[in-house]
């Protein structure tokens, strides 16, 4: 059985530290040697356009590298890092070429020989290769409840990562998708931090393995510390206003569970909270970070956000009081990313003595500690004729697999299965184009490109067509994407034509929800499905033939209008390359679903209520008057989904009814598959505290296991949950375990339990 819980050091960052290590001689005598401009530039990170020929972010087509600004950069200017992908995506071969030729600046042409940290974000396989295997995204791979999967996943990233010459990954994303307006929830694992947890931990150790000095890992960077998914306006990089004990409470488990599993790095929130900007926040980043969670490995900015410091946050005066603003906080690296300007400030800096010596010296050898644990000293680049299996049949049936297990059934009146020899009117904007099954991140940054670099793969469509026939299968597009412009605009396409076609077929499959964005152009003013969605799902439904939903969006697009006449409702989320095909299988019954909603999927624009909130936020108040609707009426709850499969669960049993604090609960529950079809079950282990000095949530998610089970089968499933797993941080902003009752929950079968003793504190 799985482990349960990450000990209380989640809750406030008490910390691992399983980056500790004695001095590293090598590394100590490599830093005694540095000059300060050398050491500076180790801190410094720039973008590839800045070393590409062309004019900024212009750069020429086909893209070559300029070795005069390579000389600059790397031999005059010692820079350490270099990231990103210039805007195209390019075979193994390609990046294996153009980054011997970078280690060949900065470890022979070089005054020391220090090998360039290449960074990616390869967040669902290495999305900026040619040929690489593409996985669901994040929020699809947390919908699957299945850790297994995730880390496998990730153990193929790194490899095809390692195949691209690349060693180092931004990814796992652990920003909690607390508000689903917000344009980034779908590169995390949802709104709960106990999900968000053990499949950060899942990726962590995928990337990373055992010793991610092998030629087939990377190391890891979990991002965005801290509070970057709680913006108060729900657009990207605005300020989170987040009190301490839900900070502690909520958003630093997940980057305490990944850190007590190996992360190198930490890249850190493009915004600020409470008033702060977190990459100017000592507080967080160095008492909290560093202090309480025990972080050692390398901190990192994201893009541009030292400058952001004077031009975004107000927060400097001029960039060298930013630089030494942020550096002091604790930053170890700056992603500049285009210009030297961080380099030369600091340089400054550290020569009047504003910034002492230890400080860039702890700050340097974290970087160097990395590079080496990497092995890029004795091996600074991979070659890809020695990765064999990139891109193979092999890697693909591992992402298939995953959305399979990911796709989300949310409703079905008898519709589904399909039958092979109906007649499918298949429409909608999401139905004959790969962009939105991939999202953001593919390819390209906006995923513009997706369908010219994923021919190969089957759309909706072309799934469809595939596995039931031409003859049976009919395609009118009804609403179109407009492809030049950002993600959010569609228009009119054989509107008419296609409300027709559905009075000559038995099904309509209407594919619909969001084209591929990310960050700052996903940001919305309107969480409701697009107008001319909206009005194409309307007029199928009023045809009377039964429509299959199918939902394929980054986050929860309000549908609460068109719910009741829908027959069937699949929610695809992003499923990656091969969601064509295992959706296909899925409503065809040659699959069965599992997946599990990673978030609550809100009824109303303005009802953005998470599933763990309070009880006063459940209910009317009880004064007799007449306001008494509840206040929590989600379309669907948080850890919701549909089977072909019917499960029932019975005889709940837990050791005792009574505990001390240093206690283990023992549970049990027999699970039954009370259906002729073979399936899997996601069993939630969720409690609530029933009274609480910090008022508690209705209830909070505890444990979970993904289980087989054959029809008819029964299975008994296994929990083992510490008992002061159960505290709540208090107003002292420490772990609290109060005595009294605790309800236990498993499926619809309830029990409670009695915590015995005196109030206690961590």
């Amino acid at each position: 059985m799985k482990s349960l819980l990450i000990g209380m050091a989640m809750l406030v960052g008490a910390g691992g530290n399983l980056l500790a290590q004695e001095k590293d001689m090598q590394i100590e005598d490599l830093l005694s040697k540095m000059t300060v401009e050398e050491k500076a530039g180790q801190m410094t990170q720039l973008t590839l356009e800045f070393v590409s020929k062309g004019d900024g972010y212009a750069v020429a087509s086909p893209h070559e590298l300029d070795p005069e600004k390579l000389h600059k950069v790397l031999v005059d200017y010692h820079v350490g890092s270099i990231l990103n992908c210039a805007g195209e995506a390019r075979t193994p071969e390609r990046w294996y070429e153009m980054i011997s030729q970078m280690q060949e600046y900065a470890m022979q042409k070089s005054r020391l020989p220090i090998p360039v940290l290449y960074g990616i974000d390869a967040v669902h396989g290495v999305n900026y290769t040619v040929g690489a295997t593409l996985f669901p995204q994040e929020v699809s791979l947390a919908a699957s409840w299945n850790p297994e999967i995730v880390e496998k996943m990730a153990a193929i990233t790194a490899y095809e990562c390692r195949a691209s010459a690349i060693p180092w990954t931004f990814a796992p994303d652990l920003d909690l998708g607390i508000d689903p307006r917000w344009a980034r929830i779908w590169e995390g694992f949802g709104e709960d931090p106990y999900l968000a947890s053990e499949m950060g931990v899942a990726m962590t150790k995928g990337f990373e393995g055992e010793d991610v000095g092998d030629k087939d890992r990377v190391a890891a960077c979990v991002k965005h510390f801290v509070g970057y998914g709680a913006p108060r306006s729900g657009k990207d990089r605005t300020p989170a206003w987040i009190p301490e004990t839900m900070l502690r409470e909520l958003f630093l488990p997940p980057f305490q569970a990944a850190i007590d599993a190996g992360a190198r790095s930490i890249m850190i929130n493009s915004g600020e909270v409470n008033g702060v900007p977190v990459h100017a926040s000592k507080w967080l980043l160095t008492d909290v970070l560093r202090g309480e969670m025990g972080f050692q490995g390398v901190v990192v900015t994201d893009w541009y956000d030292i400058w952001n410091l004077v031009e975004r946050h107000h927060v400097a005066a001029d960039r060298r009081e930013a630089v030494k603003m942020s550096v002091l906080a604790g930053i170890d690296m700056s992603m500049v990313p285009m210009d030297l300007e961080f380099t030369e400030l600091l340089i400054d800096l550290i020569k009047s003595g504003e910034i002492p010596m230890e400080h860039i010296d702890a700050a340097v050898r974290r970087i160097l500690i990395m590079k080496k644990e990497l092995g890029l000293f004795e091996r600074p680049v991979t070659n890809p004729k020695d990765y064999p299996l990139f891109g193979s049949a092999q890697h693909e049936a591992v992402a298939k697999e995953a959305a399979l297990e990911s796709i989300t059934l949310l409703k079905n009146e008898a519709v589904l299965p399909l039958k092979k020899d109906q007649k499918i009117l298949v429409t909608g904007p999401n139905a004959n184009t790969m962009r939105p099954l991939n999202g953001g991140w593919s390819y390209t940054w906006q995923g513009h490109k997706t369908d010219e670099f994923a021919k190969k793969h089957a759309s909706v469509l072309s799934a469809l067509r595939q596995f039931a026939g031409n003859k049976n299968v009919k395609f009118v597009p009804g609403v179109s994407y407009e492809m030049e412009k950002t993600y959010e605009y569609d228009k009119r396409d054989d509107f008419e034509k296609a409300v027709a076609a559905a009075q000559d077929v038995d099904v309509v499959v209407l594919c619909i929800g969001e084209n591929s964005y990310t960050e700052k152009p996903g940001d919305l003013n309107n969480l409701a499905l697009s107008e001319h969605q909206h009005a194409l799902a309307e007029a199928l439904l009023a045809t009377g033939k039964p429509v299959v939903m199918v939902l394929n969006a980054g986050r929860p697009r309000i549908i609460q209008q068109l719910e009741p006449n829908t027959a069937a409702i699949v929610h695809t989320y992003l499923p990656g390359n091969h969601g064509g095909e295992a959706l296909v299988d899925l409503l065809y019954g040659e699959a069965n679903f599992s997946g599990k909603l990673p978030y609550t999927y809100p009824r109303d624009v303005n009802d953005l209520v998470p599933y763990y909130h309070k009880f006063s936020e459940n209910m009317a108040h009880n004064d007799g008057n007449e306001y008494t609707d509840p206040f929590f009426n989600p379309q669907w709850e948080f850890g919701f989904g549909l089977s072909y499969s019917d499960f029932v669960y019975s005889d709940m049993q837990i050791n005792k009814s009574s505990f001390e604090a240093n206690e283990v609960i023992e549970l049990s529950v027999v699970v039954k598959n009370a259906s002729q079809v073979d399936g899997k079950e996601v069993v939630q282990l969720y409690s609530t505290d029933v009274v609480a000095s910090i008022t508690p949530s209705v209830k909070r998610l505890r444990a979970f296991e993904k289980v087989s089970l054959k029809a008819g089968e029964s299975k008994t499933v296994r929990f083992r949950l510490p008992m002061k797993s159960l505290a709540f941080i208090g107003a002292d902003h420490k772990p609290t375990l109060e005595p009294g009752e605790f309800v236990l929950q498993l499926g619809d079968q309830k029990e409670s339990i009695q915590l015995t003793g005196v109030r206690m504190t961590f």
